[in-house]
């Protein structure tokens, strides 16, 4: 399978820093209203402070994280009002993807596809590993659009909801429903047809939406004790 365009190897200690960081973020490991320790991240990653606050500036600028003067960085979470309207960014350039993907997919990539959805099925038991792959699935049929700035857009895009959509999960019931998606999805790509993939992929995207903020507002009730 080829090698995610969204997952560049780190070509500098501030790139493997920032990667290391967004990885956190993104598998739910550093969560909202975490503060991260500059000198903790780089001795676990063996390098010096400098590379990590570099990488803490980017990802504030991508709105991961808040820089606080004199009080430290904190993992910045989302109001349902962002959530909406990430998602809603989302649904329309990943339905523009999946247009342009219509008209550019290889026998090649399709099988590629089919190997992700193959292992989206057997994970199954493990939430965290079947939203890695779904993730893969979602980055590799948006690759095929072959539009690397629309590609820089989703996956920052990824990036802000993947945590959500994991503590989403968790809670989540069967994923029978997002599995018979990606099917017609598939099928809409061996078929060419574009103007069917943008709107599954948009219907998709959106539909997502309403269960992330229900869980988001019952998240919130239950630490407040309602």
């Amino acid at each position: 399978m080829r090698q995610s365009p969204f997952e560049p190897r780190p070509a500098s200690a501030q790139e493997e820093a920032y990667q290391h960081i967004l990885h956190g973020i993104r598998m739910g490991e550093m969560r909202p209203g975490d503060r991260l320790v500059p000198e903790e991240i780089a001795a676990a990653i063996g390098m010096s402070r400098m590379p990590v606050r570099e990488a803490f500036s980017r990802l504030a600028g991508e709105g991961l994280l808040v820089i606080r003067p004199n009080r430290g960085v904190v993992v910045r979470g989302l109001t349902e009002k962002e959530v909406s309207e990430v998602f809603e960014m989302r649904a329309v350039l990943e339905g523009l993807a999946a247009a342009m993907a219509a008209e550019r997919a290889t026998e090649a990539d399709i099988q590629d596809l089919e190997q992700l959805l193959v292992r989206m099925e057997s994970c199954q038991p493990s939430l965290s590993d079947w939203i890695t792959v779904h993730r893969q699935f979602h980055e590799r049929l948006c690759s095929i659009s072959d539009a690397p700035r629309l590609m820089r857009q989703i996956s920052s895009l990824h990036s802000v909801v993947e945590p959500l959509m994991r503590i989403w999960l968790e809670n989540s019931p069967s994923l029978d429903s997002i599995q018979s998606v990606h099917e017609e999805l598939m099928q809409a790509l061996r078929d060419g047809d574009p103007a069917v993939m943008e709107a599954l992929m948009r219907a998709h995207v959106r539909e997502t939406t309403s269960s992330i903020t229900d869980a988001m507002r019952q998240g919130a009730q239950a630490s407040s004790g309602v």
